[in-house]
């Protein structure tokens, strides 16, 4: 007859520890963990009523296959170049001109008289040239991987369309310091926009805001830049992650897949 054991009794809920009191019996608390204990609270409040951390842990906390390595990180790379381009063109927003005759002049004040003005303009002009290098290098790595094939197709659709819209936040930002090169830049673009079937000429009739270029132009490109663009950037790249989070990442080509070891008769 078999015998039962008890089950151990389960170890209560550690509770934070007072803090050392003085002597009139009052804990002795710093200015310093009274903040970050306000901090904890006011975190906890807003979990309670947002369940954010169960996300969290989902998403951060994910098992990865065998063999990641730096390859991987280029997606984050990309985003990282995105965010910077965001908050560098925040920056830049504040002070330039999107106008036909003062554009140019708005620049050269960025430049000049802001202060560090220059060093986030370069940020933001070199900034434009590394995402959308990094853009293309994530495609093909996914490419080589074979991470677009089922069940990442969806995903894979959706990262084709962000890198569009890299190049064409390019292309519209191209236009915006209004100089003699980003200019003729910029009609050469837009003609051979317009040489393309059926959509070419109504798409860059749209880029222009006309059949020429003319002092809307600029407008339209700054608004293309600043706001649509943007915005679908940012919403087609929380579905990436969503799907990516979801699906997980596919293992290196260079990995076999481990089979199943037979069972034998005696482990049955």
């Amino acid at each position: 007859m078999a015998i039962k054991i008890p089950k151990p009794p389960l170890p209560g809920v550690r509770r934070r520890p007072k803090p050392p009191a003085e002597p009139d019996g009052k804990p002795r608390v710093s200015p310093g963990q009274q903040a970050a204990e306000a901090g904890i609270d006011i975190v906890g409040w807003v979990d309670e009523r947002t369940s954010a951390s169960g996300f969290l842990r989902g998403f951060l906390f994910r098992k990865v296959p065998k063999g990641t390595n730096w390859y991987y990180t280029l997606g984050s790379a990309t985003m990282f170049a995105f965010l910077s381009q965001a908050v560098t063109g925040v920056f830049l927003a504040m002070y330039y001109d999107p106008s036909a005759t003062r554009a140019y002049d708005s620049i050269q004040h960025i430049n000049n008289d802001v202060w560090l003005g220059s060093f986030v303009r370069g940020m933001h002009h070199w900034g434009a040239s590394v995402m959308i290098v990094l853009a293309f290098v994530h495609m093909g790595r996914t490419f080589f991987f074979g991470a677009y094939k089922y069940p990442r197709e969806l995903n894979w659709i959706v990262g084709v369309v962000l890198l569009i819209l890299t190049l064409a936040m390019g292309l519209t930002g191209y236009l915006l310091p209004f100089d003699q090169r980003s200019f003729w830049a910029t009609v050469v673009a837009v003609n051979i926009t317009g040489s393309g079937p059926i959509i070419g000429p109504y798409l860059a009739d749209f880029l222009r805001a006309g059949p020429e270029f003319g002092a809307t132009t600029i407008s339209r490109f700054y608004a293309l830049h600043m706001l649509l663009i943007p915005i679908l950037i940012a919403a087609l790249i929380g579905i990436h992650i969503y799907l990516v989070t979801k699906l997980g990442t596919t293992a290196p080509p260079w990995l076999k897949a481990k089979l199943p070891e037979p069972i034998d008769r005696e482990q049955v």
